[in-house]
């Protein structure tokens, strides 16, 4: 091909891309991957090969299918490079794509030795010995116009950079959050246009963020980074005749304990005073001669270039309601619980101070603080006397609602929504992946998922946004990332964070500790599920994104986790006795004791010394290691033999009775296929006999509805999707939640906050449940890496008329859904080019392929829809457990008495088939069962049915 080569009209590149991010085409390693998408017209498109150039030069051809993560066909790239890249392609018919869009590719790194930033600092801490907020600068000047420049910056703590008066970018809470003793990251920014021939000056605003943070739990917090904040500043310019000139922060620097902001804490809030305000502080010409020369710190980390995409704004909220609490206080309702700050526009008098208070929800009326523990979560706005627009800086919270106290004037709903916006902070990342479905409520708790996990990757993982914790929980993610990786393209931010989980391994001998970042003083020993992050997370960018170079830097911490646990097995290799969080939060653990779970933790230890060995020898087989594949596959396979020797018996019972302990056994193939199937119908039997509620914690609840559906019992997994009660996915969508709570019940039906002493309203584990709808409801899922092959098998569960999810996969949008109609279900699925899939249709046909493009089928219905037999005062527990509607009118009907014995029917735990329904009633009162009786006879006469006698 070449540039006469005729192009073919519909076929076109889209979103060229360099690495990771997806803000930019930034290459941080002088040989980045390339990736494309490609909209065509043509069924079944698929690439025959591609050509790229830089520069608007000589193009290279690359016979390749693949449009996802190709090698760096060209020279290597060298510090402060900028290019553009344009791609076109060929297909397998023929046709060649116009070239695509120039892309600007800018090279992000540093080469080796040229960092010079030095670390600087306030030459003395505030009056209060605490971590002092303030502002450094200095001055350049430029003899000639400015071709280029990059600002490289970093800081000890958290920063802004204003150039010549202008902030460099639109990021806030920069570097983020790193394991700062071992990996810090730097920004590099294009800030050509900021600088000028002549004066310059170059400002820093800082505070100490995650670094000068106290972390730890019951009063006991200790600071584990440092006690100040520092920034270190490394400005790249490129002079038109081709001078290079480079200013670096040192002792030169000047430093003052000035501006806005007067106090500042990720737990604690800020204090900001307008009054404080420096004008012109960061021009040219500013007289500093009363600010301090910095401090200078030592430093043996030298920043590399972020890979993932900053914390910015990324979006606002109204006031929807404003509130008056019982006592008299005020409060703000912004609808929805988010992860941000308050931009508040006032005007009062010089000195008056307006105080915010954030939560996230109300109990009985007054805001909700306790489950922040010692987290203040609170604004402090100085008044300057005119007219102030307010936005703390350097924390952020996790709220629905603001309580506000020192309001100049009434604050009605009216001058609530003039004077104050919720602005929503997150790592930003692109969304990827939607799902909806006939019932509003699912539709509710998938949103809930999304608005979850946006409040939670801020810059890192974190469990929970509010309280005084927002750690980077690796069990969390562990459960959590293939539903991270749909919803939102987050590649870049999980492999940045596996950096330091390798990091933070290293430094000891290979654990994976309970957080990343660590900062606690207990955690470091091993924990199942949870540091089996090492091993699950890696293999998940594998699966979802095919970032085999992700799995690569990461498999020598995925071997030494594997060695770490075989040290512990020993010659058993049964991972037991040793201090586990266990199925945590399962719905039966007493409030004060998170652990207690009905599975035993070795069954769940040793469950996931099986796992980690099997993705270890997967890893090993694709980076090619012949003797880790040798060796880890032959220790997984006499794991997974030790496991079912010691926990199940010969009948396929297992030790633990439990619905977490045959999910793993289920999910993680411990057991041969026709043990599987025993295990399938005990799974299903136990939730039938628990009234169709969960039974599962963190460990659990990610993989039920896959052991159900995945061993015939779509059935019942359905029913445990659709229930309201508690414990139960829904349950929280009927008490109002906009986010997936920490516990099943962190609220309890009586609007009374769970007692338990930790409980967040904003907690992504059990939203897990959101990658079963999209891979197995509606049914889109990965049938090879980064979804080249798309795996199209959607079950319809009851309840449901219909369900669709779509996502933007490597290689374009892909679709998939079913929607029932007259007795039949019509499945549809949209391939993007360059990709296929494999269908299996919901009545069971065998598996077919299929090319790009949109295809639909119609098949039976395979859903029972007959009508329920009657149900009757001598129907047994169990069937009327089967029928959702019989199963909701018995309840009803009990509550409906009023007898004060509710609690008894809705708390039973044993639905089967020995008891009847009139032996359990005899427990009310004697009006009660008269009660049910015509409530099941209403029900049975709407349905027509006919009851003997």
């Amino acid at each position: 091909m070449n540039d006469d080569t005729p192009t073919t009209a519909g076929t076109r590149v889209r979103e060229v891309r360099v690495e990771r991010r997806t803000d930019g085409a930034f290459a941080d390693t002088p040989t980045p991957r390339l990736s494309w998408t490609v909209e065509s017209d043509v069924p079944g498109w698929w690439q025959a090969g591609a050509e790229v150039r830089l520069d608007g030069g000589e193009a290279l051809r690359l016979d390749t299918d693949e449009s996802r993560f190709v090698p760096w066909p060209f020279d290597p790239l060298t510090p402060h490079a900028r290019h553009t890249l344009e791609v076109r392609v060929t297909g397998t018919d023929g046709g060649t794509s116009p070239w695509s869009d120039p892309v600007t590719v800018r090279s992000v790194f540093l080469a080796d030795g040229e960092w010079a930033g030095r670390f600087v600092g306030l030459a003395g801490p505030g009056p209060d010995d605490d971590a002092t907020p303030g502002l450094l600068r200095t001055e350049l000047d430029l003899p000639g116009d400015v071709a280029r420049a990059t600002l490289y910056a970093s800081a000890h703590g958290v920063y802004q950079v204003e150039i010549n008066g202008q902030d460099v970018d639109d990021a806030v809470l920069k570097p983020g959050w790193t394991a700062y003793q071992h990996r810090l990251v730097h920004e590099a920014t294009d800030v050509t246009a900021l600088l000028r021939t002549g004066a310059n000056a170059v400002g820093v605003r800082l505070a100490g963020g995650w670094w000068t943070e106290k972390y730890g739990f019951h009063g006991a917090a200790q600071t584990f980074y440092g006690e100040q904040p520092a920034a270190a500043v490394h400005l790249h310019v490129e002079l038109a005749d081709g001078t290079i000139r480079v200013l670096t922060t040192g002792p030169d620097w000047r430093g003052a304990v000035a501006g806005v902001v007067v106090a500042s804490g990720i737990y604690a809030g800020e204090r900001v005073d307008a009054g404080r305000a420096v004008s012109g502080w960061s021009l040219p010409g500013f007289d500093d001669a009363a600010w301090a020369p910095v401090r200078v710190d030592a430093s043996d980390v030298v920043p590399e270039p972020a890979i993932a995409e900053p914390v910015r704004r990324v979006g606002e909220l109204s006031v929807r309601e404003v509130i008056t609490t019982p006592s008299g206080r005020t409060v703000l309702d912004f609808g929805q619980n988010l992860v941000g700050r308050l931009r508040v526009r006032v005007t009062g008098e010089r000195g008056q101070v307006i105080t915010l208070r954030h939560a996230e929800v109300l109990e009985h009326g007054e805001l909700g603080v306790r489950p922040l523990r010692h987290a203040a979560a609170t604004d402090h706005l100085v008044l300057s006397g005119g007219d102030d627009t307010f936005e703390p800086e350097f924390t952020f919270h996790g709220f629905r609602y603001a309580e506000v106290d020192g309001w100049p004037g009434e604050l009605d709903l009216e001058a609530a929504r003039a004077a104050v916006t919720a602005v929503v902070i997150s790592s930003d990342m692109r969304r990827t992946g939607w799902f909806e479905s006939s019932d509003e409520r699912v539709n509710r708790l998938h949103e809930n998922v999304v608005q979850g996990m946006r409040g939670n990757f801020v810059s890192l993982p974190t469990d929970c946004p509010q309280r005084d914790e927002r750690l980077g929980w690796t069990g969390d993610i562990q459960v959590f990332g293939p539903t991270a990786s749909y919803l939102f393209d987050s590649n870049a931010f999980l492999a940045s964070w596996l950096r330091d989980v390798a990091a933070e391994q290293a430094a000891r001998g290979g654990v994976c500790p309970i957080v990343v970042p660590f900062v606690l003083p207990f955690g470091s020993k091993p924990a199942a599920a949870w540091g089996d992050a090492a091993a699950v997370v890696p293999t998940t960018l594998l699966e979802r994104f095919a970032d085999r170079r992700a799995l690569a830097e990461q498999y020598p911490s995925m071997r030494a986790w594997a060695d770490v646990l075989l040290d512990l097995s020993g010659e058993r290799l049964l991972w037991e006795g040793m201090f586990q969080f266990g199925d945590w939060l399962d719905p039966d653990a007493p409030p004060d004791d998170p652990a207690g779970a009905k599975t035993d933790p070795d069954i769940v230890a040793s469950a996931y010394l099986v796992r980690s060995l099997q993705l270890v020898t997967r890893a090993a087989r694709e980076v090619g290691d012949a003797a880790g594949v040798e060796r880890y596959g032959d220790l997984a396979e006499r794991a997974r033999l030790a496991w079912a020797a010691e926990y199940t018996t010969p009948s396929g019972r297992i030790v633990s009775d439990a619905q977490t302990a045959y999910a793993l056994a289920i999910t993680f193939d411990l057991v041969d296929d026709a043990t599987r199937a025993v295990m399938g119908d005990r799974l299903a039997w136990l939730v039938r006999r628990a009234g169709y509620r969960i039974g599962t914690g963190f460990v659990g609840t990610p993989i039920i509805q896959d052991a159900l559906t995945g061993t015939g019992h779509a059935d019942v997994a359905g029913r445990l999707l659709l229930q309201t009660g508690v414990p139960s996915w829904l349950y929280a969508v009927t008490m109002g939640a906009t986010t997936v709570w920490e516990r099943w019940d962190s609220m309890l039906p009586d609007g009374s906050i769970n007692p338990g002493e930790m409980t967040s309203f904003n907690h992504y584990a059990f939203g897990a449940v959101a990658d079963w709808l999209h891979r197995t409801v509606a049914g889109l899922a990965p049938d090879a890496a980064g979804y080249r092959r798309l795996r199209v098998a959607p079950v319809p569960i009851a309840g449901l008329d219909h369900a669709v999810t779509r996502f933007s996969t490597p290689y374009g949008l892909a679709e998939a859904g079913w929607v029932a109609r007259d007795g039949e279900i019509v499945v549809h699925t949209v391939v993007p080019p360059n990709a296929s899939a494999v269908v299996v249709l919901p009545d069971g046909s065998g598996e077919f392929e299929v090319g790009a493009g949109r295809h639909e089928w119609t098949v039976p219905d395979p859903r029972d829809r007959s009508v329920p037999p009657p149900v009757t005062l001598g129907s047994t527990l169990g069937a009327v457990a089967d029928d959702p509607e019989a199963f909701a009118t018995v309840l009803a009907a009990v509550e409906a008495a009023d007898t004060g014995h509710t609690g008894a029917l809705r708390s039973l735990k044993e639905w089967t088939d020995q008891r009847t329904l009139e032996e359990e009633l005899v427990r009310l009162p004697s009006g009660a069962p008269e009660q049910v009786r015509t409530a099941l006879d209403d029900l049975n006469a709407r349905r027509g049915a006919v009851v003997a006698g």
